[in-house]
C-alpha cells in the first residue's frame, strides 16, 4: 500500500513537472515570436520609410555635411518610443492584453521610422551582414541564458551600470561628436547587450509561473519580448557602427 501511494505521488509529480515544462516552452516560444514579429515590423517600416521619398521627407531633412537631420515629426518618432517603453514597463500589469499588444506593435513601428536613416548611411550588404552576425550572437547567448544553471542575477548590477554608462556617454557624444568616444561606446555597448541577452533570457524564464492565467502569461510574454527586442536592436546598432560599411 505504501509502495502504491509512493508510486502515485511520483507519477503525479512527474505529470506536474511535464505540464510546467510544456507551459514554459509555450511561454518562451510566445515571447520569441512577439520579439521576432516586432523586429520584422521595425525593419519593414524602416525600409519603407527610407525607400519612399515623400514619407522620408516628413520625418527627416538634409543636415550639414550630408548628415541626416530631424523634422518635428522626426523628433516625435524618436521621443515617443521612449515614453512607450516607460508605459509598458510600469503599466503593463494594469493593461488588457490587446492594449499591451497594440502598444508594443506601435512602439516597434515608430522605432522603424526613427531607424530609417541607417538605409541611407550604410550599404545594404553591411546591414544584412550585421543582422546575421547579431542574430547568431543573440541566439547563442539567449540559448546559454536559458540552459545555464548558473545564477546570472549577480551580474545584474554590473550590466545595469554598464547600460547607464552607455546611455550617458551616448548623450554626451551627441554634442561633442567624438569618433573615438563613439568607437568606445560601441565596444562597451556590444559587451553590455551581449550580457543582457543571457541575463534577460534567464529572467524571463524564471518569471514564468504555471499558476498564471492566460492574460498574465500574455502580459509577461510581451514584456519579455520587449526586453529581448531592445537587446537585439541595440546589439545590432552597436555592431553596425563598428563594422558597417558606409555609403
Amino acid at each position: 500500500m505504501a509502495d502504491y501511494d509512493s508510486n502515485r505521488i511520483i507519477r503525479g509529480q512527474a505529470a506536474e513537472a511535464g505540464a510546467i515544462d510544456a507551459g514554459l516552452r509555450a511561454y518562451m516560444l510566445r515571447t520569441y515570436n512577439y520579439m521576432m514579429v516586432g523586429l520584422a515590423l521595425t525593419g519593414g517600416t524602416a525600409w519603407m520609410t527610407a525607400s519612399t521619398p515623400g514619407l522620408l521627407g516628413l520625418f527627416f531633412r538634409p543636415g550639414v555635411g550630408g548628415a541626416v537631420g530631424l523634422s518635428l515629426l522626426g523628433w516625435a518618432a524618436l521621443i515617443v518610443p521612449f515614453i512607450m517603453v516607460i508605459v509598458l514597463s510600469y503599466r503593463i500589469q494594469r493593461m488588457s492584453l490587446p492594449a499591451a499588444q497594440a502598444l508594443f506593435w506601435a512602439y516597434a513601428g515608430l522605432m522603424g521610422i526613427s531607424l530609417a536613416p541607417i538605409f541611407l548611411i550604410y550599404t545594404g550588404a553591411a546591414i544584412a551582414q550585421t543582422f546575421f552576425i547579431t542574430a547568431a550572437t543573440f541566439g547563442a547567448m539567449s540559448l546559454w541564458g536559458y540552459t545555464t544553471r548558473s545564477d546570472l542575477t549577480r551580474f545584474g548590477s554590473f550590466l545595469f551600470m554598464g547600460l547607464i554608462g552607455v546611455v550617458i556617454a551616448s548623450l554626451v557624444n551627441l554634442f561633442i561628436a567624438s569618433s573615438m568616444m563613439s568607437w568606445i561606446i560601441s565596444i562597451v555597448g556590444v559587451l553590455v547587450f551581449t550580457g543582457l541577452t543571457a541575463y534577460d533570457t534567464q529572467w524571463i524564464k524564471n518569471n514564468y509561473s504555471a499558476s498564471d492565467d492566460g492574460t498574465a502569461i500574455g502580459r509577461k510574454a510581451i514584456f519579455g519580448a520587449l526586453k529581448l527586442y531592445l537587446d537585439f536592436l541595440n546589439l545590432f546598432l552597436m555592431l553596425l557602427r563598428l563594422f558597417g560599411s558606409r555609403r
